[in-house]
């Protein structure tokens, strides 16, 4: 299995003469290929969240399915991890297309066979293995950037990438809902309707699994182009090395990954920031009806300003990491959760009956934190060697999901129910508080210079 995986083999070098113009069109071809590629992972993770109220109609409980439902989150985030160390020594072309195919079939499976939506357990199983082929889709495109793109720029690059999540999380429910309406319309007789929002999004996945494939390419060295570095003068430490070396499993976690603690410090931001994330996005319509009187819809609307805002906001954080402060990360960070604990201060603290004001601190949450999301991402690019770069983005995942998204969920429900909401923003402050003091270490380190071995 992990020989048709293998990285592509460095091939003679193209005539000097060539290199530019190939280096130039590549740079594209592979950007929009990974754009799309990761887009299409958001088409089929979501979908089961829209299924729900259908199942619920078939008699399961809102238990079950919440139950059925974190499998993802769980399986994604060890995946993340456990996908980023196989895929720090695979092929990115062949890594992200076979996830994507995988996961798609996944979601096919289940809406084409009742088989597998008939019990909970069964929909547990089914979710856990869609949330580890997931798990196959940002580690092979952090080490397409990092090959393709240098330390000064990949600030910039790699924000632009990012909104990918957005904009495949947005398609999702469109299409999903003309899903729903197709089988319902033409295949009545034998689905109920709701398998469309399994079906349609897996078929356009599968659509983009193709295109996706024909437009990546693994390294520059396998098309017969210089490293990045070397083609941009542009190095990540003052040595002027260019880090090329495959490296086995050993080396890139107990080198590399595990005994750096600037990667630690941005692991467990991690868990702080993504606290905030789930904890201010899942409940929002919760907090919002319960405690400032906004109906269904009014709430619904703030939800989905929230994730758009999270565009510009993360093309701003990617921008100003590069230019105003030349490729550290630490700084654009700080600004940005300093920003994030203000406004979660007015959301938590304006009486109700003020709507506006709620919307405004929403759509400001939403702006601020998606930046520091895709920073840490960044970060652990920036902190490793690029061959160990999967492995670094995935135990900050790791901690993001199984620490910050799984808390969210479970401790900030239990928290609001015992102690009521107060005590939950109160956690939502502090964590705000602890993620701006870790970025805050984090604030004079660049690049790789922190890369043992120099």
């Amino acid at each position: 299995m992990l020989k048709f995986f293998k990285p592509a083999p460095a091939i003679e070098r193209l005539p000097a003469d060539k290199v530019d113009a190939e280096y130039k069109k590549l740079r594209l071809q592979v950007f929009i290929g990974i754009f799309i590629g990761y887009a299409a992972y958001y088409l089929i993770r979501k979908n089961f969240s829209l299924a729900m109220p259908y199942l619920t109609e078939e008699g399961f409980t809102k238990g079950e399915l919440g139950l059925a439902l974190s499998a993802i989150s769980i399986s994604y985030g060890i995946s993340k991890f456990v996908m980023g160390t196989v895929s720090d020594r695979s092929n990115a072309r062949y890594f992200l297309t076979a996830g994507l195919v995988l996961s798609a079939l996944i979601s096919l499976a289940m809406g084409l066979i009742p088989f597998f939506t008939s019990s909970v357990t069964i929909m547990f199983v089914m979710l856990f293995l869609n949330g580890w082929f997931q798990g196959m889709g940002w580690p092979p495109s952090g080490r397409t950037l990092v090959h393709w793109f240098s330390v000064s720029e990949r600030g910039g690059k790699t924000a632009v990438w990012n909104v990918a999540h957005n904009v495949g999380g947005g398609l999702m429910a469109p299409l999903a809902i003309a899903g729903v309406s197709i089988i319902g319309t033409y295949f009545g007789a034998i689905y109920s309707g709701y398998e469309g929002v399994f079906i349609l999004p897996a078929l356009v996945a599968l659509i983009v699994a193709v295109f996706a494939f024909i437009l990546i390419r693994d390294t520059p060295q396998s098309v017969g182009l210089p490293p990045i570095e070397e083609y941009r003068d542009d190095y990540p430490t003052k040595s002027k090395v260019s880090l090329e070396n495959e490296l086995t499993t050993k080396d890139i976690l107990f080198k590399y990954v595990l005994n750096n603690k600037w990667v630690w410090i941005i692991a467990i931001a991690n868990v702080f920031v993504y606290f905030v994330r789930y904890g201010v996005l899942d409940w929002a319509p919760t907090y919002l009806s319960e405690e400032k009187g906004f109906d269904m819809e009014s709430s619904s609307v703030a939800y989905f300003l929230y994730e758009w805002a999270g565009i510009p906001g993360t093309l701003l954080c990617g921008y100003l990491s590069d230019k105003l402060f030349k490729g550290r990360r630490g700084p654009a960070g700080f600004v940005f959760m300093l920003g994030v604990l203000i406004a979660v201060l007015v959301y938590w603290l304006n009486p109700a009956g003020n709507p506006l004001v709620d919307n405004i601190a929403l759509i400001a949450i939403g702006f601020l934190i998606y930046g520091p999301v895709m920073l840490i991402g960044l970060q652990a690019l920036d902190y490793v060697p690029k061959k160990a770069a999967g492995t670094a983005a995935g135990l900050t995942g790791l901690f993001g999901y199984l620490g910050g998204a799984v808390m969210a969920n479970a401790l900030m429900g239990f928290i609001v129910e015992g102690a009521g909401w107060d005590a939950g923003f109160m956690l939502l402050v502090g964590s705000c508080v602890l993620a701006t003091v870790l970025f805050a270490f984090t604030w004079n380190v660049r690049g790789q210079e922190v890369v043992k071995g120099h």
